[in-house]
């Protein structure tokens, strides 16, 4: 991997780290959870169509998209699944807990 390239991975990491801090969760509590836990699916469902697109055209031939950009893309889009999947398997158990609580 050239310098060029890890420049590239650092400043894209970089923007990452900026967009995730300006979606911090607003400091009320009236925040509804529905909507949140919705618009969090929906991310990750973007960012799943996304690196789906960047591999389908790589895969065409297409020259303005890298192989570096394609495993990256994959790779968040797979992490993401896997903290959904995580934060779903915690909510599951909170419920099962609650449920199971005696009156």
């Amino acid at each position: 991997m050239s310098e060029l390239d890890i420049n590239k991975v650092l400043t894209q990491m970089r923007i990452m780290r900026d967009q995730a801090r300006s979606t911090a969760l607003p400091a009320d509590d009236a925040a509804d959870f529905g909507a949140l836990l919705k618009a969090s699916i929906d991310k990750v469902n973007e960012t799943q169509q996304h690196a789906n697109k960047l591999a389908e055209a790589f895969e065409s031939g297409t020259t303005d998209v890298s192989l570096s950009e394609v495993m990256i893309s994959l790779e968040k889009a797979s992490l993401s699944f896997q903290a959904m999947v995580q934060v779903r398997n915690k909510l599951v158990e909170a419920y099962k807990d609650v449920m199971n609580m005696p009156m």
